[in-house]
């Protein structure tokens, strides 16, 4: 059993790399409890290739560098997708991922959508437990309010000059230790915009996947709302400029004055997020709250929010204070429901309450 008191010790090996003796989770000695959401150096990452339709053996890289080919699909053609999820040191000493089932299953998803490789469950597993393992010292200790972030990519390595799948791909496991994406002490409401400038996604596009190029298009329109003074802007759907569809990396989510917790349903153009996922179910199962997925019509539907949040593996539960939509500002309550459903999550996830969702998978025991 680990526990960063006891600085339990794991012996650990990958293939295509040395055995390095012994490490202890939390044995990194970082500032844990400051920790934002940006890069820090690991001992390294998994990468395994798939070539000929077959995939290989997996390497654990301890430089943080891919050679590619510089006709690589991804370089020119953009076959490209990522996951997320993170794992915790939790309060029993064990070492858990949290869904990171549905994080396959979405990679999977979108592997379809784009005509790519996807890995097997037994590579999927295998090369995020070698990457976890072999960075146990980096896993934040239980009780730091930090965890370790998990990051899988897949992108289409092989040469290709003209359009077409890659003829090779790579997936590759790295980790970090997260904080607080927004840097912000607890659950802190911010300011919102909904701009009329931009669009996600196309109605028929592929809003649905974890597609590199997604986000790419995101950061001409975040940086626009950033300069206006918000850190976040919520997107209505392309078409009509009419229904809710998502934050920048985060789905919607909305406490109604009647207690209902209402988010969308919109399965071509919005991300089916884990976390919103979740969220759903312990909100009906955990707490009897009213559950509906539908299309939300926002000018219709603004007044009756008394509560908004975004939500997403990065932010868990973001509350938004206000959102406005050209000159009309739209404020809100205090996250108090969402407090409630952010705090039995966490709990949840650190192995405070048993996890009876079976959400969790043990890495370490």
């Amino acid at each position: 059993m680990l526990t960063a008191r006891a600085g339990f010790v794991a012996r650990r090996a990958s293939a295509g790399a040395q055995h390095r003796c012994f490490a202890a989770v939390g044995s990194a000695n970082l500032e844990w409890r400051t920790l934002g959401f940006d890069f820090i150096p690991t001992n390294g990452f998994q990468q395994v290739e798939c070539k000929g339709g077959q995939w290989g053996e997996g390497v654990f890289k301890k430089e943080h560098s891919i050679s590619v080919h510089p006709m690589a699909n991804v370089l020119h053609y953009g076959q490209s997708l990522f996951e997320g999820f993170k794992t915790f040191h939790t309060k029993d000493g064990a070492v858990k991922t949290f869904r990171d089932d549905l994080s396959y299953q979405r990679m999977m998803h979108g592997a379809k959508r784009l005509h790519m490789q996807y890995p097997t469950k037994e590579v999927w597993e295998s090369a995020i437990d070698h990457a976890i393992k072999q960075n146990l010292e980096y896993v934040p200790p239980y009780g730091t309010g930090a965890s370790l972030y998990v990051r899988p990519f897949l992108f289409g390595s092989g040469p290709k000059l003209g359009l077409g799948p890659s003829p090779e791909y790579t997936f590759c496991v790295l980790v970090c230790p997260v904080g607080s994406y927004y840097k912000t002490v607890g659950l802190q409401p911010v300011k919102g915009l909904v701009p009329s400038e931009f669009d996600r996604v196309a109605p028929r596009g592929i809003g649905d996947c974890k597609a590199a190029g997604n986000y790419a298009a995101d950061l001409d329109s975040m940086h626009h709302c950033q300069k206006l003074g918000f850190p976040i802007a919520l997107y209505l759907d392309s078409a009509q400029h009419k229904y809710v569809e998502e934050f920048n990396t985060s789905n919607f989510v909305a406490i109604t004055k009647d207690g209902k917790y209402v988010t969308t349903n919109s399965p071509r153009t919005v991300l089916n997020s884990v976390t919103n996922r979740s969220l759903c179910e312990m909100a009906e199962k955990d707490f009897g709250m009213p559950v509906e997925r539908r299309d939300i019509d926002f000018e219709a539907e603004v007044g009756t929010w008394q509560e908004v949040g975004a939500v997403g593996t990065a932010v868990v539960i973001t509350p938004i204070e206000s959102l406005q939509r050209g000159d009309k500002v739209h404020s809100f309550g205090a996250p108090e429901t969402l407090q409630k459903l952010h705090d039995r999550y966490l709990e949840i996830q650190r192995g405070e309450l048993p996890d009876n969702h079976g959400w969790m998978r043990t890495v370490v025991s």
